[in-house]
């Protein structure tokens, strides 16, 4: 069933994670929607989704073609290390590949961003 697949959310899930995705969407960072726009569309190749629940995570980007997360990490991050390194390791426990990069890499390094993610969109590993 495709709610136990990789990339997936179940219906208990989805419920509960709704609304918080559809803010999340509404109040996107600077970088996020630079990046957004840099992938929407396909433009890599994949289909990108953006604020994507996978389980009971909620992801900042996630192609379900490449089984691939791409996660950004500002300067919240700094204080929730060990929380975000136990649901990449979930995560990738359950067949979803992770991609992280800081704000400072796609404000200031966008092009080498996109290189690294078109990489690991066509080599079927990150």
């Amino acid at each position: 069933m495709a709610a136990q697949q990789a990339g997936y959310t179940n219906g208990h899930h989805w419920k509960d994670l709704k609304p918080q995705v559809r803010e999340l969407r509404k109040r996107a960072t600077p970088t996020e929607e630079r990046l957004w726009q840099a992938l929407r569309g396909k433009r890599l190749g994949v289909k990108f989704r953006r604020q994507h629940p996978i389980r009971r995570f909620v992801v900042d980007f996630y192609s379900v073609e490449a089984a691939l997360a791409i996660e950004l990490d500002g300067p919240v991050h700094d204080l929730q290390t060990g929380e975000d390194a136990n649901r990449q390791q979930y995560l990738e426990a359950n067949n979803v590949r992770f991609l992280r990069f800081t704000n400072d890499q796609v404000r200031d390094h966008l092009t080498d961003v996109l290189t690294a993610i078109h990489k690991a969109v066509h080599s079927g590993s990150s």
